[in-house]
């Protein structure tokens, strides 16, 4: 299990470097890493999750645009720490 954490935890790294755009590449680089290391393996899925959408989306999440109906608890934590961040 820890294993499969670490590697999660260095594919969302990896995925939050590399974007596409600067700008959210280094937006979304500062965010994985101010709070990573204090997930547990649930709050790491949903990351995964966030990390995953593009670029447009995350835009209108983060101005508070969209809103994301979801039910899971812990994609919702993320969103928000992204809003607050």
């Amino acid at each position: 299990m820890l294993q499969n954490k670490e590697d999660l935890k260095n594919k969302i790294i990896y995925r939050a470097s590399y974007r596409g755009t600067k700008e959210m590449d280094i937006l979304m680089i500062a965010f994985v890493k101010s709070l990573i290391n204090t997930l547990d393996i649930d709050n790491l899925i949903a990351l995964d999750k966030l990390v995953n959408m593009n670029d447009e989306s995350l835009i209108s999440i983060k101005k508070k645009e969209t809103i994301i109906n979801d039910n899971d608890k812990n994609f919702s934590y993320i969103i928000k720490r992204f809003q607050d961040y």
